[in-house]
């Protein structure tokens, strides 16, 4: 029986990427995983498919491997103020709180939002 995340058909790098998506929406973050390994070297070079990739592993707590492509989505786009965020929250809940401190207070520079700055301010008691 298909399930609205599941797409036997899905066949095109564009479909998994999205069908990751809605897994991840849906708080399925192992099954995005499983969606997104077999388009891994498609993605390797897209900022945006990083940047899935990495939220799958931070959802699933595989905390050092959402690091390693948070970092690979600001290689790509220095400019991304949501990958510096949420690799701050990886690198906080591996207990590097003086790193996560380091990447909050970039984020807040590039994109000063609530959510942000509550976070640095956490992290700074």
């Amino acid at each position: 029986m298909t399930t609205p995340f599941t797409t036997p058909n899905a066949d095109s790098t564009y479909e998994l990427f999205r069908v990751a998506e809605f897994q991840l929406e849906l708080a399925r973050p192992l099954e995005a995983l499983r969606t997104l390994e077999p388009i891994a070297d498609e993605i390797a070079d897209s900022a945006s498919g990083q940047l899935l990739l990495a939220r799958a592993y931070f959802h699933s707590a595989q905390l050092s491997r959402a690091e390693k492509s948070f970092r690979r989505v600001l290689e790509l786009d220095p400019a991304d103020h949501y990958a510096r965020f949420a690799l701050g929250r990886s690198l906080e809940r591996q207990g590097r709180r003086d790193e996560a401190v380091g990447q909050y207070r970039l984020a807040v520079a590039m994109h000063d939002s609530p959510e942000y700055r509550e976070r640095l301010d956490h992290a700074c008691q």
